[in-house]
């Protein structure tokens, strides 16, 4: 008797442990499911963010756009729209405002390339057609390239003086180089050279320390920065009323010639971009 007692609440009790586990483990979270809800991103979410991101592009990609609008890219379009076989070299790059964007038109002839430097406010393609509008575009140099028939016709485009045989006032310009006044007309010119370039600069004789200024400023720049070595001879005049500067060089058979630009010393800037 005490032996089927003993049994049945041996019995009894193996119930209600069975039973425990059961509910207990109904009621424990699979810790190995819950780890790879967390770890699993929210597709959802992630398909959200992604619209977004194709909708609204970021200042970094626009930036990085504005950015590859480089001035060495601009110039190779150029040079690729001249359509022309004479070996004309470029500037490296010019000086152009802050937030603006270089381009150009272009026209091509047999033995001539004419090339308009623009500086606009936003970018617009070589040739495009609102470069006609000067409220879209400021001009910031001519370029003219013209092929003559040999070396000594090209040669004789250039009005190369040797200033120092052709006397006149001597000025000290600094760094020992002297320069040479000479008057007429109202109009005052100081002249030097520097290799094979004469250079001069141009005022009114009412105004003669401008001109004597104009040319100091000039030899400095001149002194960091390299004009391009023509094949023979270069001309440059740098007018202090800022209407008519002007740089014509040689080489070989070609004449280059640049104006169009207000500012003299910007002028010469530009000109030294021309040295490869």
């Amino acid at each position: 008797m005490k032996k089927m007692l003993f049994i049945s609440m041996l019995l009894s009790f193996s119930i209600i442990s069975a039973c425990s586990d059961k509910e207990e483990k109904t009621s424990e979270p699979d810790k190995s499911q819950e780890e790879q809800k967390t770890n699993e991103p929210n597709k959802s979410q992630e398909a959200h963010q992604s619209h977004e991101n194709q909708q609204k592009p970021t200042k970094a990609n626009k930036g990085n756009t504005v950015a590859s609008l480089t001035q060495a890219s601009v110039l190779k379009n150029i040079k690729s729209q001249l359509n022309t076989n004479l070996p004309i070299t470029l500037p490296k790059g010019l000086p152009i405002s802050d937030g603006t964007f270089l381009t150009a038109t272009t026209k091509s002839e047999v033995n001539q390339v004419e090339i308009l430097f623009f500086e606009s406010n936003k970018y617009l393609p070589i040739n495009d057609p609102k470069l006609k509008n000067s409220k879209t575009a400021t001009v910031i140099a001519r370029l003219v390239v013209k092929q003559y028939k040999n070396a000594k016709e090209a040669n004789e485009q250039i009005a190369f003086v040797n200033f120092s045989q052709n006397g006149g006032q001597e000025v000290d310009l600094g760094y020992n180089i002297k320069g040479y006044q000479d008057a007429g007309a109202g109009s005052l010119w100081t002249g030097w050279n520097e290799g094979r370039w004469a250079i001069e600069t141009h005022t009114r004789t009412d105004n003669s320390e401008a001109g004597v200024k104009l040319a100091k400023q000039a030899v400095q720049f001149l002194e960091t920065h390299m004009l391009p070595i023509p094949k023979q001879n270069g001309f440059a005049r740098l007018d202090v009323y800022k209407s008519g500067s002007l740089f014509v060089w040689q080489d070989e058979k070609l004449v280059y010639t640049l104006d169009s630009i207000k500012e003299p010393l910007k002028a010469l800037e530009i000109t030294t971009a021309f040295y490869h």
